[in-house]
């Protein structure tokens, strides 16, 4: 008789109890944990059996508001052990987590384990970090991490990553990847990035260098070259609200002003709006850079370019420039995020105000369209 796969149900409880005294020694699974996971918890709990007789199991818990998914524990009977039922549970448990709007699946193995090693990194799985002293007997965990949902590219346009070289340049480093998407040929050079920055600032942050604006940025873009549509969704300087400095506030009232004053004299296309209708900037040609709100990345309120690279029904692919928001974190993992819709919204809303602002560039041949 084939294997039957299927999700637990309370009358599993006594079956997968027994399992996990056979397979575990230590950090088992209590009788009530498998209750909660089974009624209550955020989570997927896959059994296969056979005629009845339970030979596995696979659980996988979900993080709301992220695209993060962790494979909690798996467990295989031994007398199905070496018939590939690990690489079975694994795929059902991939498939629940792209589900789940998850892209990346995450989990903690021992790291005396190697049949258990071996069997995540046949399966695509990476080593990313170790955490000592781990386990209930103090053995080490081995991190492991898979992306499980990968980018579907659905534009025409390579969109390069650059990572950001200072914590300020954010901003600079989303313009070069626009402009190096727009033309292929261009470097994306750190002179240029700093070069960008101390044209585009405002110095809005409360303490040490300061960020760049939507329309220093546009400008940027404009004196480059390239065609330029600003949208912002208010008026006037922004992130005042930040700054307690009386002295500094009018030099960002300053800058702010000569910006205006110069956007109005060029042909970059100023927008007053919120939303961005991204499918349609895109197939229209253009690079969006986009205003984020960085709590939803790394729990710090602080305003945070990105540069968006495709969309399609249920993501928002972005670059992230800064790779510094996770210690785990290399660039790759920071190219085509996938982001879903709504949390997409929510994080480019930045501040009690909700701005919202993107810079759009298209080649220079072109002229941004109006939407």
């Amino acid at each position: 008789m084939d294997l039957v796969f299927r999700i637990a149900t309370p009358q599993d409880l006594p079956a997968l109890t027994r399992l996990e005294q056979q397979c575990f020694t230590t950090d088992r699974l209590s009788p009530r944990s498998f209750q909660w996971m089974v009624s209550r918890a955020h989570a997927r709990l896959i059994v296969a059996e056979q005629s009845g007789q339970l030979l596995g199991y696979a659980l996988v818990l979900f993080h709301r508001g992220t695209s993060l998914a962790r494979l909690y524990s798996i467990a295989i009977a031994l007398e199905a052990r070496g018939l590939g039922l690990g690489k079975r549970l694994l795929e059902r448990i991939e498939a629940c987590a792209r589900e789940h709007d998850c892209a990346y699946l995450r989990l903690e193995v021992r790291a005396d384990n190697p049949t258990a090693i071996a069997l995540y990194e046949r399966n695509g799985y990476r080593r990313f970090a170790v955490r000592h002293d781990y386990y209930q007997d103090h053995a080490d965990a081995l991190r492991l991490e898979k992306r499980i949902l990968q980018h579907r590219e659905t534009g025409s346009v390579h969109v390069p990553y650059y990572q950001q070289t200072t914590d300020s340049t954010c901003g600079p480093a989303c313009l070069l990847m626009a402009m190096g998407a727009l033309q292929p040929a261009r470097p994306l050079e750190r002179r240029e990035e700093l070069q960008i920055w101390r044209e585009a600032t405002t110095v809005f942050m409360t303490s040490g260098h300061g960020g760049c604006s939507p329309q220093g940025l546009a400008l940027a873009a404009w004196r480059r070259g390239f065609g330029v549509r600003l949208q912002v969704n208010t008026h006037g300087p922004l992130f005042l609200a930040g700054v307690r400095d009386a002295h500094k506030k009018d030099v960002m009232r300053l800058v702010h002003e000569e910006f205006c004053a110069e956007l109005d004299r060029s042909e970059v296309l100023q927008v007053l709006g919120g939303p961005l209708d991204l499918p349609a900037l895109l197939q229209g040609g253009g690079q969006p850079l986009v205003l984020i709100s960085s709590y939803r990345l790394t729990r710090s309120k602080a305003p945070h370019w990105v540069m968006i690279t495709d969309c399609d029904e249920e993501f928002v692919y972005l670059h992230d420039p800064d790779v510094d928001h996770s210690q785990h974190r290399q660039p790759l993992d920071c190219q085509h995020l996938p982001v879903n819709h709504g949390e997409f919204a929510k994080m480019c809303r930045f501040g009690s105000g909700k701005l919202q602002a993107a810079v759009v560039l298209y080649a220079p041949q072109d002229k941004p369209r109006t939407l």
